[in-house]
């Protein structure tokens, strides 16, 4: 009976951390597809949309490794629970949300609460199961859930605002939040780490001051001006906020971040396939639903639907993943999927540009890009804490999450800027030359945020003579070549830095199946 009873509760800690992680995955996959629907109903500019993103993003990179320290000191479970309940809250004032302003700062909050959600699930899933068979089934289902979250994200996005409105995107967090902590109240068991350690505050701060400081000088840079005075005071900050947060790192007793791990070259190699993941993949995704709803004209569920070849080989392909792993070697089969990814978005830019483009001209690059991400993601995971010793894994899988999500937000922030020069640099040749500099930027930020040529038209003051739906949709595409072809070369590019830096070591990694 005693068996039966340990069997549900741990069944009972499972679900919890599976919702826990279902709602991560749908928070960052999910909104994209919803983006042009805030631009309409709630008269967002373009770059309101952007911090919509990286409002979360950048949260989650605030509260990483200070979630795992104060989850140590105060008990797993109980930050855990809390975290799930800030989410629940905020995901409330999202859904509640009627200005672009109120709804940013909702998302920040919503993303602190994310980012503990995540940490301290994987810090409950190492201490709750740690038998092996039972240890590689729980992070497998994990794993799975987490991954339809992100898979299914922009298609369960699309059907919402079908059927019901944007904010029940939101709004359904509620709910499933109060039932994750009644499952994580029954079943999780309290856990704690007696040697735990300070915490590195400083090293928090000028960390995030650092990362919102370089997103905010991308994104804002074209109206505040990159070289102006206020432009390049912003840029000096953001360099001292960083040089600090090193100093800081250098001597604090217990740093978050221990740089002397990237002597171990496979640590710094799969450190590059973190960067190269999200300095193209998922930045693009927050994208990519404008392209397929304004370039090709396509609804929300259509354009959620169009979005499952993107994601889909990420539920499919991590188990060929975990078997090139054991055979090649990360040195291998982590640059293989970052050059993958990159071959993938530069196929889909040949298909977005092609005559008559759809779906099923992005489709080859769309699923050759996902299996590249899928390649990438478990090899990267794996041989950053299989690199170092088991008392430092911690702080290694804090330097795998805070890398991706610092490239993440930081390259949101870069693709919004290229696209819409891409867009101002079509516009320049294909209006008259009497258009100005000006006009031409406002023109090709109200394109990117999706607007038609005939609301272009409709802003006042705007001098949009020559504008037509066919411009429109050219300078689109033309600025999204500009995107994909920036992702797909950098992503390469990473790929032989990645390669390069593991070097020829022949040390074997045992993936651990998460």
């Amino acid at each position: 009976m005693e068996k039966v009873t340990q069997s549900g509760r741990q069944a009972t800690a499972l679900a919890a951390l599976c919702l826990g992680a279902l709602m991560f995955g749908l928070e960052i996959s999910s909104v994209p597809v919803i983006l042009p629907t805030l631009e309409t109903t709630l008269h967002s500019d373009f770059k309101s949309l952007q911090w919509i993103m990286n409002a979360y993003t950048i949260a989650c990179t605030t509260v990483l490794m200070a979630t795992g320290t104060l989850a140590d000191r105060f008990g797993r479970k109980r930050v855990f629970i809390v975290s799930i309940l800030l989410f629940g809250f905020t995901s409330l004032l999202c859904g509640l949300a009627t200005g672009t302003s109120f709804l940013i700062f909702s998302r920040f909050l919503q993303g602190m609460g994310g980012g503990a959600v995540l940490i301290c699930s994987i810090a409950i899933l190492s201490h709750q199961f740690r038998e092996g068979r039972e240890r590689a089934r729980a992070f497998a289902l994990w794993g799975i859930v987490s991954g339809v979250g992100l898979g299914f994200g922009p298609l369960i996005g699309g059907a919402i605002v079908a059927v019901l409105s944007w904010q029940w995107v939101f709004l359904v967090h509620v709910g499933i939040s109060a039932l994750t902590a009644l499952l994580a109240f029954r079943g999780v068991q309290e856990s704690r780490d007696p040697r735990t350690q300070r915490l590195d505050v400083w090293g928090i701060v000028f960390l995030s001051l650092a990362v919102f400081g370089l997103a905010y000088y991308i994104t804002q840079g074209p109206d505040t001006g990159f070289t102006s005075v206020a432009g390049l005071s912003l840029l000096g900050a953001t360099v001292v906020c960083f040089l600090i947060f090193l100093r800081v790192e250098k001597t604090h007793a217990h740093p978050m971040f221990d740089f002397s791990v990237f002597t171990v070259r496979r640590f710094s190699g799969a450190i590059i396939g973190c960067i190269g993941m999200n300095f193209s993949f998922w930045p693009f995704i927050v994208y990519l639903p404008i392209y397929f709803q304004s370039a090709l004209g396509y609804d929300v569920v259509t354009a959620g639907l169009s979005l499952l070849a993107y994601t889909l080989p990420t539920l499919v392909v991590p188990p060929l993943a975990e078997r090139l792993l054991l055979r090649y070697q990360p040195r291998v089969v982590i640059p293989a999927g970052l050059f993958t990814i990159g071959l993938g978005l530069l196929w889909m830019r040949y298909g977005s540009s092609v005559e008559h483009a759809s779906w099923l001209t992005m489709l080859p690059g769309s699923l050759l890009a996902g299996v590249g991400l899928s390649l990438t993601n478990t090899p990267v995971t794996n041989t950053t804490t299989g690199s170092v010793t088991p008392d430092r894994a911690g702080m290694a899988s804090g330097i795998d999450m805070s890398a991706r999500l610092i490239t993440l937000a930081v390259n949101i922030a870069m693709m919004g800027f290229l696209l819409v020069e891409g867009i101002y640099a079509y516009l320049a040749t294909a209006l008259p030359a009497t258009a100005n500099a000006s006009s031409l930027h406002v023109m090709a930020e109200k394109i990117a945020a999706g607007h038609t040529a005939a609301s272009v038209q409709a802003v006042p003051g705007l001098s949009a003579e020559g504008l037509s739906d066919a411009v429109v949709k050219a300078a689109l595409v033309h600025g999204f070549g500009w995107v994909m072809l920036f992702g797909g070369v950098g992503v390469c590019v990473l790929a032989l830095v990645s390669y390069l830096l593991f070097g020829r070591e022949e040390t074997r990694v045992e993936p651990v199946t998460c």
